[in-house]
């Protein structure tokens, strides 16, 4: 080999070792990419973290209310059920009725006894002797209390219960009568009286003054008196088993 060739070989060989030193060398991605199983343990991770995710949010959504929260949401449920009774909504409305008891029919109880008692059914033989009501030769059973004063004289009958007047009548031989129909299908019925204060229609509170005792037909020698009666549901009852004591 001649001079020249020597150096065109050296020369080539330089320029071999050049480009082999220059040349680009496949990065660590590259080479992880290059492997089978890389893409699989890619997938399989991806769907594991998701699946956790979908967990995770499923069982946020199933866990209760803590304290605070439930506690706000509790107000403002009453807040609504308080909205619906003051709109007047059927079904947020809750009435409660709060029952009287019964009174006496008159301003003072210790003023007036009573005349002529209920007759019981199952009472005594005093009881049926001294509750029957003689009239024309007939004899029939009291069906309420009669209560008048020791001294004859009238006074104010009042209302026993509350309730709306439902009857103002004059009947022959019972005298004027006056019915108040209460809550509870209960009725007090006042016969025997005088001047009448009150009209059918009327709405009365206990104690409110219905008439003045006065006489009837029927239990002329009773004088001035009220004839009480108490129905309740239909039934009359005895008025003094519901009193209280004077």
């Amino acid at each position: 080999m001649n001079e020249q060739d020597k150096i065109k070989s050296n020369h080539d060989e330089s320029l071999k070792n050049k480009q082999g030193d220059s040349g680009v060398k496949p990065s660590s991605w590259t080479r992880l990419l290059s492997k089978r199983w890389v893409f699989p343990a890619v997938y399989t991770a991806a769907a594991a973290i998701i699946l956790t995710l979908v967990w995770v949010y499923q069982d946020a959504g199933q866990k209760p209310l803590n304290p605070d929260t439930a506690a706000v949401v509790s107000q403002e449920g009453a807040a609504g059920n308080k909205t619906g009774a003051l709109t007047g909504d059927p079904e947020a409305l809750e009435v409660v009725a709060s029952a009287e008891s019964l009174v006496w029919p008159v301003a003072s109880p210790s003023e007036v006894e009573v005349v002529k008692p209920y007759y019981d059914e199952n009472g005594t033989e005093e009881n049926h002797i001294a509750a029957m009501v003689q009239y024309n030769n007939t004899f029939v059973t009291n069906t309420g209390i009669d209560i008048a004063r020791e001294d004859n004289k009238t006074f104010d009958v009042k209302a026993a219960l509350s309730g709306e007047v439902t009857r103002v009548e004059d009947v022959a031989v019972l005298g004027k009568v006056i019915e108040v129909t209460s809550p509870g299908d209960l009725k007090t019925v006042y016969q025997s009286l005088g001047e009448t204060k009150v009209k059918q229609g009327d709405e009365v509170k206990q104690g409110d003054t219905l008439a003045t005792a006065g006489r009837n037909e029927m239990e002329k020698d009773l004088g001035n008196h009220v004839h009480f009666e108490v129905h309740e549901d239909g039934k009359i009852v005895n008025p003094s088993d519901l009193l209280p004591q004077r």
